[in-house]
């Protein structure tokens, strides 16, 4: 990885830095949660006391608008205390502003930090909030921040546009290596979306940031993007391990670190540890997933001695999380007594978080990371092209 030499600043730094010029004098809605910060200060205080804009609405993705909401959990309207200001839900009966709630809203922002993954849903949010801006009429910025896992790696089929939903919204891979301020410009100029050709489309870019740098080397302190992602190796390896959540097995929530702790009672932890992962350290051992308030109601076998595997990160740089996610996947399922076979997988969801339903078949034929990559190969080539034009950053 790149020493940090100097801190990434962020869009909203500069944002801020510039006393809100880009967005000045106008009626501010803030999409948001708990990683929009400048410094040790949310971006809803600055804006909310700053004389130069005014802030009339705040929206709240999945895990809600100070992301200590579980995953799935249905988030609710009301007022932010600090405010007064109203505060709409992105995560329960609307997932995108609603022309009402728009109303009044000259400059629509979006600061959420991303972690890279396209099942991940803040991307989701940040497309279908852009055709809302455009259908009000709003100008939409986007405050840009690093993708944790670097800008050059891709990995993963292109989404099938078949499986498209909440978890797979545009055809691209599952490691994508876009900021979210690319991606924006990607959606829009691509016509991902219906509706996003009058959009008055603003990022506000970073200083510092290049395509190399994975998180560590941002200079950047780690605020959890969501209450299941504590650490950024847990945010490098969710990409691949979330795939145990199409399975019976535990993808870790309920442990210390989800995503980085897969298993399950039946699990032959010796043989699906076995190495072979480029940069990880896999140790097989044994856990008890439990209910962690704000993290996890309801794990995977909450209560119950699970044969397990922790990886640890040697070199992040080596790391290729999908196909490794995949290939593990695939040891538990060879290893799997007959008992746990029925339902191991659940191949509805496998497609969704997969965007293909090529996955079920490559798992279940014991495909190596290797094999994997390779299966993919063509499609990442072709998209490194057709993302070549939307890249801000060298």
């Amino acid at each position: 990885m790149v020493p940090a030499t100097t801190s990434v600043l962020t869009g909203a730094d500069l944002l801020v830095q510039s006393d809100f010029e880009a967005v000045r004098g106008k009626n501010v809605g803030l999409i948001v949660n708990h990683t929009s910060r400048v410094g040790e200060t949310h971006l809803i205080d600055l804006v909310s006391t700053s004389p130069s804009v005014n802030l009339v609405a705040l929206f709240g993705p999945e895990h809600g608008i100070r992301g200590d909401e579980d995953a799935g959990a249905k988030i609710e309207d009301g007022l932010d205390d600090a405010t007064g200001v109203p505060v709409y839900s992105l995560y329960g009966t609307n997932r995108r502003p609603t022309p009402e709630m728009m109303q009044g809203v000259d400059a629509l922002v979006f600061d959420i930090q991303d972690v890279g993954a396209r099942f991940y849903t803040f991307i989701s949010t940040l497309g279908l909030s852009m055709q809302s801006a455009a259908e009000s009429g709003a100008s939409f910025y986007v405050l840009d921040r690093p993708n944790p896992l670097g800008g050059n790696e891709m990995e993963g089929f292109v989404l099938d546009t078949a499986y498209t939903s909440f978890v797979g919204q545009y055809p691209i891979p599952i490691r994508h290596g876009l900021t979210v301020g690319e991606l924006a410009k990607m959606i829009q100029g691509e016509k991902w979306l219906p509706g996003l050709d009058s959009l008055d489309l603003h990022v506000i870019s970073m200083q510092n940031w290049t395509r190399e740098m994975l998180w560590p080397s941002t200079g950047l302190a780690w605020i959890p993007p969501s209450p299941n992602l504590p650490t950024f190796e847990t945010a490098l390896l969710y990409p691949g391990t979330c795939f145990f959540e199409a399975t019976t097995a535990s993808e870790g929530r309920g442990t210390d670190l989800p995503f980085l702790t897969v298993g399950a009672p039946w699990m032959d932890a010796s043989s699906v540890s076995k190495p072979g992962f480029p940069g990880l350290v896999l140790v097989p051992g044994q856990t008890t997933p439990t209910e962690r308030p704000g993290k996890s109601s309801s794990p995977k076998w909450k209560d119950t001695l699970i044969q397990s595997i922790s990886i640890g990160i040697d070199d992040a740089s080596k790391v290729r999380p999908v196909s490794t996610g995949l290939e593990l996947v695939g040891r538990m399922v060879a290893t799997s007594p007959d008992s746990a076979q029925k339902g191991l997988i659940n191949e509805r969801w496998l497609q969704l978080l997969g965007g293909t339903d090529r996955l079920k078949s490559m798992v279940e034929s014991g495909y190596s990371g290797t094999q994997f990559q390779d299966a993919w190969e063509s499609e990442i080539a072709a998209f490194a092209l057709q993302r070549s034009a939307y890249l801000m950053y060298n």
